[in-house]
């Protein structure tokens, strides 16, 4: 393009300085700024993976060391699930109240101290009180990262970021796996505490690096902080003509919210609040479908299918186990770099068609198991592809987009407070599944329960064919216009 141009009046020529190229139209970058800040938002749930399937190990050494029972041990497992409960109603409102960034710290603060009791408890009640306080950071962490990953990602990229939560839970129970084969060789007493104690130096860590990130640009808009809004957005938008669109944008977002909060919209007769329960309802039952997949039966109890499958040996348990948490690691890779090439929908709809084929193979494989008609060697080999496939599918889709789906659909106001009831929602399904796994396999069969949660996949399925439109490369503000009828 030329720096002037010319423009013919009656004969004559008037030149026209031509404006110089907006630095607007300069090719996108991707932004590695907000690369980093979501990063670091994200790590802190890397601690929800590692504390909740440590258990699966560690309880093992507790029980002989600390002369627990086999419902204590339990218990221990599962109450996370449920104690989670408390802060994560309560990460909403910390969020709004003092941002998404101090909630973070927040978090990483009761996760390193969770750790550390853990590691020095001497009996159930204090493992108990432990396991209550490392709940709390968990709660916080889950709730608020994806919140802050979503409103600090330019929307060319927020699919990567916002899946970026699911990659480090899913790090950490690979971590954690990981500590359990590596550590058994440990004396009894030592052992188990130093797996737990390796969860103190990372909160630490990332919490002087959250305190060096910016606050969320909505959050600081939301306060009237326009200025600090405007100079975090310029940071974290592929092109300074983005970060000027999508501050307007929520500025709009802000001048037009008004009300109460989740519960009042639930409530409400305001011809707004239609759309909102819409969307706070597609929020909770994605939420829940996600653990009804039965993914936390097979994080917690693998080690119990893979012997159900015939497989004795404790170290081929083990190893096998730290092989499914790679794949279900590696898995989310997929989900992570596609869902903003191909979108949510279709990762979604192919995780929850691949969850219920994998889990009907699962449970078809522990049928065949029990029936005693096959080869010795296969059938626990089935077993074990059947396990690392079903991850595999839950990990491309159900797993990281789901947190990725909800933070971009609810209503600026409502993002912190309707994620913290999604994520109870999602937790309460969770502590069912976990609780229950035991107590159903006996009553239907181990394969009788895969059967189960495959038709719960099938749901799910028509669930997102019907009810979740696409969200690709909208702006956050724009996509509430998909949920008004």
């Amino acid at each position: 393009m030329g720096t002037t141009e010319q423009q013919h009046h009656g004969g004559a020529t008037d030149v026209i300085a031509a404006p110089l190229l907006p630095s607007s139209e300069a090719p996108p970058r991707r932004n590695m700024f907000a690369f980093v800040c979501a990063t670091l938002a994200s790590m802190t749930t890397i601690l929800m993976g590692y504390n909740l399937a440590l258990m699966s190990g560690a309880g093992l050494f507790m029980r002989e060391d600390l002369g627990l029972t086999d419902e204590q041990v339990e218990v221990l497992s599962g109450s996370m699930n449920l104690f989670m409960l408390v802060s994560i109603l309560a990460a909403g409102w910390a969020a709004d109240a003092i941002g998404r960034r101090g909630t973070v710290v927040v978090a990483n603060a009761f996760l390193m101290v969770g750790a550390l009791a853990m590691s020095l408890g001497g009996g159930y009640f204090s493992l108990l009180a432990a396991r209550f306080v490392t709940s709390v950071g968990v709660g916080l962490s889950v709730v608020v990262a994806p919140v802050y990953a979503a409103e600090i990602a330019p929307a060319s990229s927020r699919g990567l970021l916002s899946s970026l939560v699911d990659f480090f839970i899913t790090g950490g129970i690979l971590l954690s796996y990981v500590s359990n084969y590596a550590l058994a060789g440990l004396p009894l007493r030592l052992g188990w505490r130093v797996m737990f104690a390796l969860g103190v130096p990372p909160p630490l860590l990332l919490a002087a690096g959250v305190l060096a990130m910016p606050e969320s640009p909505r959050w600081l808009a939301m306060r009237g902080r326009d200025g600090e809004a405007e100079a975090v957005l310029v940071r974290c938008s592929d092109t300074p003509a983005e970060a000027h669109a999508r501050l307007e944008e929520i500025r709009r977002a802000v001048a037009a919210e008004v009300g109460g909060g989740v519960w009042g919209e639930l409530f409400d007769a305001r011809p707004s609040s239609p759309m909102v329960r819409r969307v706070l309802t597609n929020v909770l039952v994605l939420y829940a479908f996600q653990q009804a997949s039965g993914i936390d039966a097979i994080v917690l109890y693998t080690p119990l299918v893979f012997k159900q499958a015939g497989i004795s040996s404790n170290a081929a348990v083990l190893g096998a186990t730290v092989a499914v948490g790679a794949v279900k690691t590696l898995s989310i890779f997929v989900a992570t770099f596609l869902s903003d090439r191909l979108g949510r929908r279709p990762l979604l709809l192919a995780s929850a068609a691949g969850i219920a084929v994998t889990l009907t193979a699962l449970g078809i494989t522990l049928c065949v198991v029990g029936e005693k008609t096959t080869d010795a060697a296969a059938a626990p080999a089935a077993c074990v592809a059947s396990v690392m496939a079903f991850v595999a599918a839950f990990s491309i889709g159900l797993g990281p987009i789901a947190p990725t789906y909800s933070a971009e659909i609810l209503p600026l106001r409502l993002r912190a407070q309707g994620m913290s009831l999604g994520i109870a929602a999602n937790r309460v399904t969770c502590s069912v599944v976990s609780m229950t796994f035991i107590s159903l396999a006996n009553t239907i069969t181990m394969a009788g329960c895969f059967f189960l949660y495959a038709s719960t996949a099938v749901a799910a399925f028509v669930f997102v064919s019907v009810r979740l439109p696409e969200t690709k490369g909208r702006s956050l503000e724009d996509i509430g216009v998909l949920f008004v009828k």
